[in-house]
């Protein structure tokens, strides 16, 4: 973090320092909301590795539901994009979404008619692009008729994929453990409580605007010009799924920052319910209404209440922490 950021941030909490409630310890929050949500994504990637090694058909009801949950596991620690998750990429090869380029059918496609060996080694398929690698690749392989057919070669590859997924997220976990140190006040990497938690509100804001600009977003288009097939992970119907498991974590996470705050901690958890309930109220898992009027509308409800999140965690939590929101690593992406 550079200087002027820091003094901003240390500026910013002498401003808001007489909140008058326990300023909570980040060590805590990252034992209680972080490392548990990697430690299950490793279990899960794990449990998908095997599940493909067993059975690598497509329609492998078994390898689905492996699939799904190491996808669930993913979503809820997705928001949380620093430190080891980015680390050669991690994050964006476990998931690499939005793909504006269809970069990930384009790069399956190159292995699949080159049968390319890079399959066969953990460490060469590392090195392939990171667009072929991760839960969306995995979707095409599992979900899209292109993709999900019974071959030697689509075998061996759904294998390499679920092997590399396991591999990634256990890296990511196991330098969690080590990395969580870093929250003390005495560290070298946050140099204050403030800036840790900065870190940590950072996350909740910033999950916030992905799941309200990309999430919602990118399927929403225009009124003129709707584009429900860029919804997320629309192949595998989990769309609106992800958006419901990104608002528990990040809820989750928030509620945590707030603990000793119980009037911030009630108001963010009406805005929450408020956003869960147009959840509940959607037509289509995969955004498909966005191009009728009332579909649209209903969406558009759904968006106004994650974006009613965002702005009670800013006017409410950011201060109570004393913290601003500071940039996005995902802007961009």
């Amino acid at each position: 973090m550079s200087r002027p950021l820091t003094c901003c941030i240390a500026l910013c909490a002498s401003l808001w320092s007489g909140a008058g409630w326990a300023t909570p310890d980040p060590v805590a929050v990252v034992k209680s909301e972080v490392l548990p949500g990697f430690e299950t994504l490793a279990e899960k990637a794990q449990v998908l590795e095997d599940a493909a090694q067993a059975d690598c058909s497509p329609d492998s009801d078994a390898l689905r539901a492996a699939w799904a949950d190491a996808f669930d596991a993913w979503v809820r620690v997705s928001h949380l994009r620093f430190g080891p998750a980015e680390v050669a990429d991690r994050a964006f090869a476990l998931a690499f979404w939005p793909d504006t380029r269809n970069a990930t059918p384009k790069s399956l496609q190159g292995l699949i008619a080159a049968e390319d060996p890079v399959v066969e080694s953990v460490e060469a398929f590392g090195q392939v692009s990171i667009a072929a690698r991760g839960f969306y690749a995995l979707e095409y392989l599992l979900f899209d008729p292109a993709f999900a057919q019974e071959s030697h070669y689509s075998c061996a590859l759904t294998r390499a994929v679920a092997r590399d997924t396991s591999e990634i997220a256990e890296a990511i976990f196991v330098d969690w453990q080590t990395f969580a140190q870093e929250f003390d006040a005495e560290s070298d990497r946050y140099r204050s409580t403030e800036e840790a938690l900065q870190e940590l509100f950072k996350a909740v804001t910033s999950g916030l605007q992905f799941t309200s600009d990309t999430r919602i977003g990118r399927p929403m288009g225009s009124f003129d010009k709707p584009r429900p097939t860029r919804a997320e992970a629309r192949r595998s119907e989990r769309s609106i799924r992800h958006v419901r498991l990104s608002l528990e974590a990040t809820e989750s996470l928030a509620l945590a920052l707030a603990a000793d705050a119980p009037k911030v901690a009630a108001e963010i958890r009406e805005a929450y319910e408020k956003a869960f309930a147009e959840i509940d109220a959607q037509e289509s898992p995969i955004f498909a209404g966005v191009d009728n009027p009332a579909g649209r509308f209903r969406v558009e409800l759904l968006q106004a209440a994650v974006e009613r999140v965002r702005t009670v965690v800013g006017a409410e939590l950011g201060p109570e922490l004393g913290v601003i929101a500071g940039f996005n690593s995902q802007d961009g992406d």
